[in-house]
């Protein structure tokens, strides 16, 4: 047995959220990607006449523990109303970042979420390399009814989702039932504005696809809602997207309470303090990065951590202690990992990251 703790050796808010009754309120439009401009408060909308219409629920105290806030949130959703059904599809290429932050904040808010693999498979790797495993596949969809469909975007994630004819047909059909629909980054313009889902409705995507778009309908946002489609940017808004939609579903105070309680917070002078003794690092290789996870890790703080490190280049290695290299994080997102700890601990790293709900956890490892 060997614990994880002998790698770590010395030589190795305020978040607004305005109800969707104001939706006719038209906000500034953001042009480019930056954090303020992810202000939830700064999304173009448009008269929405859809059947899920948003409803109020018991509002979460926010807590000093983020968990036990989340908990209470998805409790009082739970008890007050039958479960709203959502479906997240993923395929070859999906965006990590986008689909893992969609369940798990839908999930938190005491959804009822299927994520279905468009894929001859259930395991797919994303498009910076993160493996995720599916509930189910999309066939097995096609006869439900849900709440919302929401698409996660990537390339070729975006492709492998438009060419899926189960897919488009339940996604055609919560459109033609009114009922909601959303997608982000390159969906809306890949997937989406190919089956005529976008006709006469304002939408945003990703910059790079914004070309894309119907010129009339096009709107440079990070949120827009218009007649039951909820459109987002990319993995920068991915939150505002999920956050969004948990308003449709739930309510504004959900929203509210979720946002809080994942820290969510733009206006904040506490980013980044100055570090004390500071010392300069350097490299003359490619960064090795090690993070280990376990069942019950945070699935959101893995995935972007694992995702924003991979496009800067580095090398990233992604080490279970369980005994299995698939893990079941805390909202049951499942992640395969790289390799298993004892194989991991025999190379060196420059970095070593662990996620929040393994340190809580603080357990040992058998390798």
């Amino acid at each position: 047995m060997e614990c994880v703790s002998s790698i770590l050796s010395p030589t190795a808010v305020k978040f607004s959220y305005p109800m969707l009754a104001s939706m006719a309120a038209s906000a500034a439009t953001v042009p480019s990607f930056s954090l303020k401009s992810m202000a939830y408060g700064q999304r173009r909308t448009a008269t929405s006449k859809h059947s899920a219409k948003p409803t109020k629920t018991l509002s979460a105290t926010t807590a000093t523990n983020p968990v036990s806030s989340t908990t209470s949130t998805s409790t009082a959703t739970a008890t007050s109303l039958p479960p709203k059904k959502v479906l997240v599809p993923i395929g070859l290429g999906t965006e990590e970042m986008e689909a893992v932050i969609i369940v798990d904040v839908l999930r938190r808010a005491g959804a009822d979420v299927t994520v279905a693999s468009v894929e001859p498979q259930l395991q797919i790797e994303a498009s910076c390399g993160t493996k995720l495993v599916a509930d189910t596949s999309i066939s097995s969809c096609s006869d439900q009814i849900f709440d919302l469909v929401a698409l996660p975007g990537g390339m070729p994630g975006s492709v492998r989702l438009r060419d899926c004819a189960a897919l488009q047909k339940i996604t055609s059909k919560q459109a033609e039932e009114r009922r909601l629909y959303g997608a982000i980054c390159a969906a809306p313009a890949v997937t989406l504005l190919p089956w005529g889902l976008l006709r006469r409705r304002q939408t945003t995507c990703h910059p790079a696809f914004m070309h894309k778009l119907p010129t009339f309908w096009a709107v440079k946002s990070n949120i827009q809602v218009s007649e039951g489609l909820t459109t987002s940017r990319g993995p920068g808004t991915s939150y505002v997207f999920a956050l969004c939609l948990v308003e449709q579903l739930f309510g504004e105070s959900v929203a509210k309470g979720i946002g809080e309680s994942l820290l969510v917070c733009l206006d904040d002078d506490n980013s980044r303090k100055e570090e004390f003794n500071k010392v300069e690092w350097s490299f003359d290789h490619i960064p090795h990065v090690l993070i280990p996870v376990a069942n019950g890790s945070e699935e959101i703080e893995v995935v972007t951590i694992v995702d924003i490190l991979r496009r800067a280049k580095v090398d990233v290695v992604v080490a279970s202690v369980e005994k299995s290299v698939q893990i079941l994080a805390s909202q049951g997102t499942k992640i395969i990992a790289d390799k298993l700890i004892g194989v991991a601990a025999e190379l060196t790293y420059d970095l070593i990251i662990l996620p929040f709900w393994f340190i809580v956890i603080g357990r040992n490892c058998w390798c």
